[in-house]
């Protein structure tokens, strides 16, 4: 599964982000600290660890990239995707250059961390209904496919990467379309985007028992049922059950911890959770120094 998810995050963007979070601390301008202080010739080691229990995630990231950091080993004792508590790499090489990468290596650890750690407290949250648990595109700005990965190392189930891999039919796409049209003007619409490009899937998104008879017909992979009751999502399961729909039911829309279960025992498919991203906490990874 890991292995599938470097896809996402490749040598030459790992290079980039780490480049440009090392540009963003300054450091190709000087470490004015260390360079007061510590001997151009000192070796360090020290390892790194998570000083809270969590799903490891952005090691890969840091390993492609480790070469910009300067004279630094960096060392794995876990990969990602493994729960984790306590000593997670060691790091060894010329001191200056492991205190100016320090920041960078430990705000790459501990957020992509979080994220995957978020993720998989919401599997736990849902386990044994059958639910999958999906990203959405709330993530932050410039950093997606960090945020996606880190997804996937929790295992989560990823959305589409974009606007372009798939499509998501939205209320604000439908909104001005007459209840009496939407079903043609979808099929349509639905028809032309396959036809232009080899799509990942196809989804509607409703919000009314109305819409969702209407989408049940159509051409699609998936219905994302927003802001629904459990009544209403119940409804919509009972409904499509009974025609023996393959598309799959995907509910959205505030989704947190609390509510998860409930919501997945009603038999949607996939709950939507942009939460995975934006509600996450970052983990708490630090460096400690054991050779200096």
């Amino acid at each position: 599964m890991i292995d599938e998810l470097t896809d996402l995050v490749p040598a030459s963007w790992c290079e980039e982000l780490i480049n440009r979070c090392l540009e963003e601390d300054g450091v190709w301008h000087g470490d004015i600290t260390s360079a007061s202080i510590v001997d151009t010739r000192a070796f360090g080691s020290f390892e790194v660890n998570a000083r809270q229990a969590g799903v490891l995630s952005g090691m890969h990231v840091l390993l492609q990239g480790a070469h910009l950091f300067g004279d630094i080993n960096l060392h794995p004792k876990c990969n990602d995707g493994d729960w984790v508590d306590g000593v997670i790499a060691t790091l060894d090489g010329n001191l200056g250059s492991i205190l100016a990468a320090e920041r960078t290596i430990l705000n790459i650890l501990s957020y992509a961390s979080g994220v995957a750690t978020q993720g998989a407290t919401f599997i736990e949250a849902i386990k044994g209904t059958g639910c999958e648990v999906c990203d959405t595109r709330k993530t932050t700005p410039g950093l997606r496919m960090l945020d996606k990965y880190a997804v996937g190392c929790g295992g989560g189930t990823l959305h589409r990467i974009g606007l372009h891999d798939a499509a998501l039919y939205k209320d604000n796409h439908i909104s001005a379309i007459p209840i009496d049209e939407l079903g043609m003007r979808l099929g349509n619409a639905i028809a032309g985007a396959r036809e232009d490009r080899n799509l990942s899937f196809v989804e509607v998104e409703v919000d009314t028992m109305e819409q969702f008879a209407i989408a049940l017909e159509l051409d699609i992979d998936i219905i994302l049922l927003d802001n629904m009751t459990i009544d209403m999502l119940q409804e919509a399961v009972d409904m499509k059950n009974s025609v023996s729909s393959g598309v799959l039911l995907e509910a959205s829309g505030g989704i947190t911890i609390e509510t998860a279960r409930t919501i997945a025992k009603t038999g949607v498919d996939r709950i939507a959770v942009g939460g995975l991203v934006h509600r996450s906490h970052w983990l708490d990874i630090g460096l400690d120094a054991i050779d200096v």
